[in-house]
């Protein structure tokens, strides 16, 4: 058995011992969710000096919030986005294969309870597998109402006259975002959660040149010099802009996303769910996911951004109802384990004043006057193009020395590949076996947090001490998935949690009762 690893490159002290031995950084990156991760990467593989800096947690806000889907976007295909589709469909065959450990192949069935719906959805599903080139998972078919039943199990029968098969990507969001924050640092980065951005820095021209930032943990304030400054806060780039220039027009149209977590039995087979018209012209999916069902999403327009967004009654109401009319055992209220909402940065156009689900996907960069670089848009799945195009944009302003991307064959941390996911260990990857190790060595580690859900206390020491994380939220929704799977017992599990980081990171009681206050308040919102 390999020794443990060293863990020192991912303690916190060591990467801020390098804020102060790096005068000037080549890049600065703003937001530690999918699309920020993906420019701090891009720029490492190139050789830049690059420093990431996260307000809370890597992906605590729409880059943990998905439908969970690797996906080129079957609902923009129908919208005749040729472009976006095939560019979606090529970067989730990249990330299958860079990324293999945490994600996969899943099959999608498609039910149809008309004559023509077969026919219909397996000649759109034909060409998005053509699209797909040589990286297509697998090819369309059309398979027979008893079959159809077979795989899907809980569906309904009446009426039922067929099903068309097709295959995407599913994946676990917020697991990636840290396998990505840790490649970073392996690229010799720093990647820093926690750590707020408070104002630019700017010269006698009146060009960004860097950035205020604040360590939450301890209040220290640091002021830290770069070539380019790159604004990839999601759903908060305007906060950013206004640092810039205050009073500039909003660039994000928020809508809301609302997801229900469900036990299997709801969707009892390995296939998931794809409902290609609900009642307000989106798409609605049930996928399998950590031996649990994901029901979503739905599309509210929202004027405001918040850090938590709130599921309201009606989306609540609205996904319970389309699931039901498809699936023979009805799920309600009561059996929802957990619930989220994320916000979709959407790049809306200036004159849009439709539904959310008619903007484009497909992302956009923005220079300003005083130099700083803002992406927006996007979506998982093209994370990687995303980083790709703002670094090519750094170069091409004169900010960055020419480089070529290395990302489209990069091996993100933990990359293996595995046939195997009957143990919820295997998201670890390559580093599964040094967690199971560690268990062996300290047998007390390997005890469960709660009986209800299958993650043990081993897993917050990893984190604690490989992962970054720092807070009871942090492992809990980000690391281990609890708050995501069953709030219930996510909130039983918080003290122990709390206890387990406290050892690790060495902070006090009055420290741990807080962590448990504060969770069990957030977790409050992903009640049904």
């Amino acid at each position: 058995m390999p020794p443990i690893p060293d863990v020192l490159p991912f303690q916190r002290a060591t990467l801020l011992q390098q804020l102060a031995t790096t005068p000037v950084w080549d890049l600065v990156v703003i937001g530690g969710g999918a699309t920020g991760l993906g420019v701090a990467l891009d720029g490492l593989s190139r050789g830049y000096r690059t420093l990431l800096l996260e307000h809370t947690d890597f992906a605590k806000g729409t880059s943990s919030r998905s439908t969970k889907l690797v996906h080129g976007g079957v609902r923009y295909l129908a919208q005749g986005d040729i472009r976006l589709v095939r560019e979606a469909l090529h970067e989730r065959g990249l990330l299958l294969k860079n990324a293999p450990h945490l994600c996969k192949n899943q099959s999608f069935i498609i039910p149809s309870y008309t004559w023509w719906g077969g026919l219909f959805y397996t000649a759109g599903l034909k060409l998005y597998d053509l699209l797909a080139g040589r990286l297509r998972l697998g090819a369309t078919a059309h398979v027979s109402s008893q079959e159809t039943l077979r795989r899907l199990g809980n569906l309904r029968p009446a009426g039922l006259r067929g099903g068309v098969v097709y295959q995407d990507g599913q994946f676990d969001d917020a697991r990636l975002a840290v396998n990505l924050a840790q490649t970073g640092i392996e690229l010799g980065g720093t990647l820093l959660n926690h750590m707020a951005v408070t104002g630019l820095l700017k010269n006698a021209k009146n060009q960004v040149f860097g950035v205020r930032a604040v360590d939450q943990e301890t209040g220290r304030d640091y002021e830290l010099y770069a070539q380019a400054v790159v604004n990839a806060t999601g759903i908060f780039v305007d906060t950013i802009r206004q640092l810039d220039q205050p009073g500039t027009p909003k660039l994000v149209r928020p809508s809301q996303g609302v997801h229900l977590v469900l036990d299997k039995s709801f969707l009892p087979g390995d296939d998931a769910l794809m409902i290609p018209k609900t009642e307000d012209g989106r798409v609605l999916f049930a996928v399998p996911w950590h031996g649990r069902v994901v029901l979503g999403t739905t599309d509210t327009p929202l004027a405001e951004a918040h850090e938590e967004p709130q599921a309201l009654a009606e989306e609540i109401d609205f996904i319970l109802r389309t699931a039901g009319r498809y699936l023979a055992r009805l799920p309600r209220r009561p059996d929802v384990l957990s619930m989220f909402a994320g916000l979709r940065p959407l790049a809306a156009p200036q004159n849009c004043s439709g539904s959310t689900k008619e903007i484009s996907r497909s992302h956009k960069i923005l220079v300003s006057e005083t130099g700083l670089i803002t992406i927006t848009g996007g979506k998982w799945t093209t994370y990687r193009r995303m980083g790709q195009d703002v670094v090519d944009r750094a170069i091409r302003l004169g900010r960055l020395p020419k480089a070529a991307s290395r990302t489209a064959t990069l091996p993100i941390h933990g990359a293996r590949p595995t046939t195997d996911f009957s143990s919820h260990f295997y998201v670890y990857g390559s580093d599964q076996p040094h967690l199971l190790q560690l268990m062996q060595q300290q047998p007390e580690l390997a005890e469960k947090l709660d009986p209800n859900l299958e993650f043990r206390r081993a897993e917050v020491v990893w984190a604690a001490r490989c992962e970054m994380a720092r807070t009871v939220e942090d492992v809990l929704a980000r690391r281990v998935r609890a708050l995501f799977l069953d709030v219930r017992a996510a909130i039983r599990m918080a003290p122990a949690v709390a206890a387990l980081l406290a050892q690790e990171l060495g902070f006090d009681e009055a420290w741990q009762r807080q962590q448990v206050v504060d969770f069990t308040a957030l977790a409050q919102h992903y009640l049904p």
